[in-house]
């Protein structure tokens, strides 16, 4: 199997942190792919591709601002000429924003951010994946959101909105590439506290909403957990082996689906 396996980041702020990238390239690697990474810091995308190579698998580095269409259409058709095909995309790019600030002082700039970041750079990085995907006739396209998609607030309006926009794409994605061969899957997740000691956008964003509520953001996602069903937040490993299993032929019934990676907060 061969797959452009990560998400890209986009230019404006800091990406999910690099063992995000790690865990998914290994879980893909373990299961014989070969893995394409892309984002914006190279010594970070070497270090992820190292780790899998070491573990016996084949991974390559390229630097690629996800916003950029140009730029993605070209590594897009570099690694389908190199690999001979795409078989995976995981956008999984993330950008600091704006929370904790209710309507009447929140910017149209910050509310449009995420909104713009996470639908254009999903647009873009599906667009070019899915092309040589249909000329195959297979293909997984796998995006990822927050349960902030369904939640109701208050003080983080641009990320529910970009949330939501982008689970709206992978039904419409869904309804229209099925014909050609192509299944789509969203995991909506919550917060991965893993993720803080991975230079993570997340320590920012969260820290908006901590600093003010007087807590740390560790005591703010130890609460978090107590609020779902299962009283604990998602893994690395357990999003890893989420995204693997949505690209295996194992869930090959499965398309326009949202999986919900959140303890049981938000159930569909």
């Amino acid at each position: 199997m061969r797959c452009d396996a990560a998400g890209q980041a986009g230019r404006r702020g800091p990406r999910r942190g690099w063992r995000d990238r790690r865990c998914r390239g290994t879980r893909l690697r373990r299961e014989g792919a070969s893995v394409y990474l892309a984002g914006r810091t190279l010594a970070r995308l070497d270090a992820v591709a190292d780790s899998i190579r070491a573990a016996g698998g084949t991974a390559h580095t390229a630097v690629v601002d996800a916003l950029d269409e140009a730029a993605v259409e070209r590594h897009a058709a570099a690694v389908a000429e190199q690999a001979g095909r795409i078989d995976i995309v995981f956008n999984a790019i993330g950008v600091f924003h704006v929370q904790g600030t209710p309507l009447a002082q929140l910017s149209l700039a910050d509310f449009e951010l995420p909104l713009q970041v996470y639908t254009r750079s999903n647009f873009l990085t599906t667009k070019a994946a899915a092309a040589h995907m249909v000329r195959r006739g297979s293909g997984v396209v796998l995006l990822l959101t927050t349960l902030a998609s369904r939640m109701p607030g208050p003080g983080y309006m641009g990320h529910s909105a970009a949330c939501a926009a982008v689970e709206g794409m992978s039904r419409h994605l869904a309804g229209e590439l099925a014909a050609q061969g192509v299944r789509v899957a969203c995991i909506r997740s919550h917060a991965i506290p893993q993720t803080l000691a991975a230079d993570s956008h997340a320590n920012a964003v969260f820290a908006q909403v901590a600093g003010p509520a007087g807590v740390s953001v560790d005591e703010m996602l130890a609460g978090a957990a107590q609020g779902t069903l299962l009283k604990r937040l998602p893994t690395l490993e357990q999003l890893a082996a989420t995204a693997v299993f949505l690209a295996s032929d194992e869930a090959g019934a499965l398309t326009g689906v949202i999986v919900n990676l959140n303890g049981g907060l938000v159930l569909d």
